[in-house]
């Protein structure tokens, strides 16, 4: 496989241009096909007492859908090369960045807190059943490990930029590698937790390579999405990789949970498609449609789920409607009503929570590298727990949004000191 990732020249390395339409469909379109994915997947029944929920992909050969419909590392890509141009014309210092970078992902979650803290207690105080119910506030929490992830590579940015201005392609070759290592040690000795080091490596690795897109230092695309694509093929058929890119119910092994090489392995084949077919997806004439869904990205990931419960609730639980068997005639003619009333559903949550996409303008000053490293841990952990815990009833929920609030006031501006206690500490 003959990929060009070419070494960066001596000294400082080009300031990018502002933007890239590219990247900005390929973060739009990503989104929606995640969108599209968890609103058709599902296939829910109700008996009165217990919703079960299951996934339409789970139908036999249909998993090799998966391999382009689990777009997250073409997120993890495009927020790669987004972070590289941004921190690039940045003028202030890394923690400045950082600091807006965090407001950024972590203002959205508190409307979402808001409302899912009383709400679990309210529904079950009005006769919600508790099954039900907890479901859907485990589940609105668990779709934010993407955010606890992202997080992480935000952090690291600064320095994997510094990495990859003195090591260029050696950078995500060692990440590589170090998946690897990381799913030979786990499936050799059968311990799963070891297996959540490829969260760092398979996530940073699409993310080190959005930095040579970036610089326009990206070459061999073909090759990339042959060898990826291939690579993962191979891994499928000899090791011991499910062909399923997204977990499935009753499997062993998951490709996302933690993510595995095989995962890597698709991810570098749609990135080297996603080049590829670069010239003709920015003759799309999609500009308005970028700026209308650019500055709602957040809100949309962040609400569908709670959109489709609301849905489920109405539909599957009170009415008892049971969504029909994936592929069946009913499926298909009962889709498009589906889909319609989750669309009217988001529309007006839309309307009123994509206004806290944009942090307060407040007078912030630069925040020194301890405090947005506590900032960042603070977020960092609110987040991870609200992924574990979700929004059900009890300490985990409370504590998480305590922490995010935390991280967030860390960063916010400080008070100017008065004349009088400048003389005093002098």
């Amino acid at each position: 496989m003959t990929v060009l990732l070419d070494r960066p020249a001596a000294g400082r390395l080009p300031r990018p241009a502002a933007r890239d339409p590219f990247i900005d469909l390929l973060r739009v379109l990503g989104m929606a096909l995640i969108v599209f994915q968890h609103w058709t997947i599902p296939v829910l029944d109700y008996d009165g007492h217990r919703l079960t929920t299951g996934n339409a992909l789970a139908t036999p050969g249909v998993w090799v859908v998966t391999w382009l419909s689990q777009v997250m590392p073409l997120v993890f890509f495009a927020g790669g090369a987004a972070n590289a141009i941004s921190f690039r014309r940045a003028a202030g210092p890394a923690p400045a960045w950082q600091a807006v970078r965090l407001r950024r992902l972590a203002w959205p979650l508190l409307p979402l807190a808001a409302v899912w803290l009383p709400l679990p207690h309210v529904l079950l105080a009005l006769g919600v059943p508790e099954q039900p119910l907890e479901v859907g506030a485990r589940l609105t929490g668990q779709l934010l490990w993407f955010l606890a992830v992202y997080l992480i590579a935000v952090t690291a940015t600064p320095y994997a930029l510094r990495l990859h201005e003195r090591h260029g392609p050696r950078v995500p070759v060692a990440l590589v590698a170090g998946a690897a290592l990381t799913d030979v040690v786990r499936f050799a000795t059968g311990v799963e937790a070891v297996g959540y080091l490829n969260v760092v490596f398979v996530w940073l690795a699409v993310h080190q390579l959005g930095f040579f897109y970036a610089e326009g230092r990206l070459r061999g695309a073909a090759a990339l999405a042959a060898g990826g694509f291939g690579a993962a093929a191979a891994l499928v058929a000899l090791g011991p990789y499910p062909g399923s890119m997204i977990g499935l119910p009753g499997a062993e092994v998951s490709n996302m949970a933690p993510p595995t090489l095989a995962m890597l392995a698709v991810g570098l084949g749609q990135v080297g498609l996603a080049v590829l077919l670069r010239p003709a997806l920015v003759r799309l004439p999609a500009r308005r449609l970028l700026a209308w869904a650019g500055p709602r990205i957040m809100t949309v990931y962040l609400w569908h789920m709670p959109a489709l419960f609301a849905v489920t609730g109405v539909v599957v639980v009170l009415c008892r409607v049971d969504t029909p068997r994936p592929g069946g005639v009913l499926w298909l003619a009962g889709w498009p009503i589906w889909f319609g009333l989750l669309c009217l559903v988001m529309w007006p949550l839309l309307k009123v929570f994509a206004r806290f996409e944009t942090p307060p303008a407040l007078p912030y000053r630069a925040a020194g590298r301890g405090g947005m490293a506590a900032a960042s841990g603070l977020v960092g952990a609110g987040v991870l727990t609200l992924t574990v815990c979700g929004f059900a009833p009890g300490a985990g929920p409370i504590l998480a949004v305590l922490a995010l609030l935390g991280g967030l006031l860390l960063t916010a501006p400080r008070p100017p000191r008065a004349p009088d206690q400048v003389r005093e500490s002098r």
